[in-house]
């Protein structure tokens, strides 16, 4: 007998513009034009890291910088635009929250809420604009094939979508059940049906203005073709506190950004993995994708990827992972962050600090 569960059509959301959000663009942007701040301990270290850059683009290999929200809420898509403009940046990879953040500075100019006292008064997370329009991206962009990111650029980038007709959905579904094919697009057609006719959504085009989508990375790197991946989990972010929220939705835009991370990631031989503020996710999914790149550059009979890994993070540590992996009576051997990359058989450098000392700093190195 299946569990209990909630319908999520019972969730009261509230509109967007209704939230006290904790900070404007004005107030957290980072102008790359600035001079950079000290980069103090982490001099050396920067300085290593755009060599490594340098030589990974002279060479054509892949430069992946993966994100926590953090880097978005620090008002660091500036910064990292200019480095995509410039070509040192070829693939972005960031958690759900990345983009969730990144979507609210583009459509209203502001974001974060109070999570301790929107949780006690049920409304965190329930926001009907976030939810609809982050959910109404990925459905309009999965009938191209596009992933979760893809999908959500376009979406920000050119200030809307359209979506068919229902009776154009419905006849495909039916010529489909009468002579099945490998066709990934007819489940996200079904989706979308569903999600037109339970929450009456009007076919044709949406009209959605996003004043500030220059700020915008997820937009920015739509408009630059530089793949942009997003990695969510499940209920780890507040567009599955909407009715409309669909695992399957997410779930197939994240699956398709998952193979196109691996991908990237199989392009790194001379190439640079840098995760800034990104714990958990970054590692987690990097581990698995080179684990698919070693196995296609096997079957090659090619040798193994060993990339250069660098790691930015506001712990001070006292291991040197450049060393190897303590012991497991370190504390550190806990730090998931370092653990995991510092098993991938690469060279790997860890930056304690500010992530906008950080990439200010590299961009400063790399423009010159």
């Amino acid at each position: 007998m299946p569990y209990n569960r909630i319908d999520r059509r019972q969730i009261r959301v509230r509109p967007l513009a209704t939230r006290q959000s904790k900070h404007t663009i004005e107030e957290i942007r980072v102008d790359p034009d600035a001079p950079a701040p000290d980069p103090g301990a982490m001099a050396a270290g920067i300085g290593a890291l755009a060599e490594r850059i340098r030589a990974a683009r002279q060479q054509g290999a892949a430069v992946i910088l993966t994100y926590g929200a953090h880097l978005v809420k620090n008002g660091l898509g500036p910064v990292v635009t200019r480095l995509m403009e410039g070509g040192w940046i070829t693939h972005l990879a960031t958690n759900g929250a990345g983009t969730i953040h990144d979507w609210e500075y583009a459509f209203q100019g502001r974001s974060e809420e109070d999570v301790r006292a929107h949780v006690a008064q049920g409304c965190f997370g329930a926001w009907q604009e976030t939810g609809l329009y982050i959910h109404l991206a990925v459905l309009a962009g999965s009938l191209e094939g596009r992933g979760y990111g893809e999908s959500l650029g376009k979406f920000i980038w050119e200030e809307g979508c359209s979506l068919p007709a229902r009776e154009e959905l419905a006849a495909a579904l039916a010529h489909w059940s009468r002579n099945p094919t490998d066709d990934e697009g007819m489940p996200a057609r079904a989706e979308l049906l569903q999600a037109m006719v339970r929450f009456d959504l009007h076919p044709g085009p949406w009209q959605v203005p996003h004043p500030h989508r220059g700020f915008s990375l997820t937009a920015n790197a739509f408009r630059l073709s530089v793949p942009l991946t997003v990695h969510p989990g499940i209920g780890y972010d507040i567009v599955y506190n909407h009715p409309m929220a669909n695992g399957a939705i997410l779930g197939r835009g994240a699956g398709i950004d998952y193979q196109v991370f691996a991908a990237s990631v199989g392009q790194l031989e001379g190439g640079v993995f840098l995760s800034v503020g990104s714990a958990i996710m970054a590692p987690q999914v990097f581990e698995k994708a080179l684990s698919i790149a070693n196995d296609l550059r096997l079957q090659d009979g090619r040798e193994i990827l060993r990339p250069y890994i660098a790691v930015n993070d506001l712990a001070q540590l006292s291991w040197d992972w450049s060393k190897g992996e303590p012991p497991s009576s370190d504390p550190a051997y806990y730090l998931r962050f370092c653990k995991s990359f510092s098993r991938m058989g690469g060279e790997l450098a860890y930056l304690g600090g500010d992530n906008r000392v950080l990439l200010q700093n590299l961009w400063h190195c790399l423009r010159t």
